[in-house]
């Protein structure tokens, strides 16, 4: 079966929970709107800066020199701006760029008392599990609570606002109307009047996947797929398990999944489960495999996942 090599295997979503919960890789559940774009910052390094985020308006009196980043999407997002120099301390799963701090830390059950051993000026997390946010307010750390990106607009606000407070804001901007230039050059790529393909995106061994109403869902319909979990009996939360059955009977034209590496899975365990070389996707040698990181991960990396989406939709295209 053909695969696409991923880029980095290390995480695995650490199984189901990381992705179902965040999906966007970094876990918690926070019920706080995506960041907004910065309330206060009209040029690069002016501080204070106010951001308005999921925990609140943040205020930061100056530029931070010692940031710890409890989110693996944060600290990428971080390096891509240009302020990982800043970075003295990352959570255990950002494990990129190479060069990021990773430590033991955890960003699902933060530990206070060894964020502050770290002496940061900022800290950024994804969500606010327990008493993070009030226990670094209580020593003078403020927090950055950046919630998974529901929509590319939020990654380019998040990206935005970190630019902000770490005083790198033209560099944020530089960096969002790049990605923006990406992904309008692949979705070019896509005939208009290519007709729609349909998709299975696996989370998991157990059937776990994505509909197109979910951020990862949004990066396919970019190229012009569809979620065959759309018509799942429980479809609503975006993130429904299915049944062998089920996928059978939709048939997807292309599978990609995304619990290689650490999950395991290869290409030839899919083609070969029972029933599934009825499914068009087998049948046509299109079972693509994704790296876990760049798939949940909705920072600058998202246009490596579009780019992989994109060659497998121009391969299905009509060839005039």
């Amino acid at each position: 079966m053909r695969s696409i090599r991923p880029a980095r295997l290390a995480l695995l979503a650490a199984a189901l929970p990381l992705v179902l919960v965040a999906c966007g890789d970094d876990g918690g559940n926070d019920s706080a709107a995506p960041s907004e774009a910065p309330s206060s910052a009209a040029a690069e390094g002016d501080f204070p800066v106010t951001v308005d985020t999921g925990s609140g308006p943040v205020e930061i009196a100056e530029q931070p020199q010692s940031i710890v980043s409890l989110s693996p999407t944060a600290t990428e997002m971080l390096f891509a701006i240009g302020a990982g120099e800043a970075v003295v301390a990352a959570d255990s799963f950002s494990n990129y760029p190479a060069d990021a701090p990773t430590t033991d830390l955890s960003g699902f059950e933060p530990n206070v008392e060894a964020i502050v051993g770290y002496q940061p000026d900022l800290v950024v997390a994804s969500s606010d599990p327990g008493e993070l946010v009030s226990g670094l307010d209580a020593v003078g750390v403020p927090t950055i609570v950046l919630a998974p990106a529901v929509t590319l607009d939020d990654t380019y606000a998040q990206l935005e606002q970190l630019g902000a407070v770490t005083g790198h804001v033209g560099d944020a901007a530089e960096l969002v109307g790049q990605l923006q230039a990406e992904i309008d050059e692949l979705v070019a790529q896509v005939p208009a009047a290519a007709p729609p393909v349909t998709y299975y995106h696996e989370l998991d061994p157990n059937y776990f996947t994505v509909t197109s109403d979910t951020f990862i869902g949004q990066i396919y319909s970019l190229a012009g797929l569809t979620s065959v979990a759309d018509e799942a009996p429980d479809a609503a939360g975006g993130y429904p398990q299915l049944s062998p059955e089920f996928l059978v009977t939709a048939n997807p034209e292309v599978i990609f999944f995304a619990d290689g590496g650490v999950g395991g899975v290869t290409a030839a365990d899919i083609a070969g489960r029972p029933g599934f070389d009825q499914i068009a996707a087998v049948q046509q040698d299109r079972i693509v495999e994704v790296d876990p990181d760049i798939a949940s991960r909705w920072g600058p990396r998202v246009v490596e996942f579009l780019r992989i989406i994109v060659e497998e939709r121009t391969a299905l295209a009509p060839v005039d």
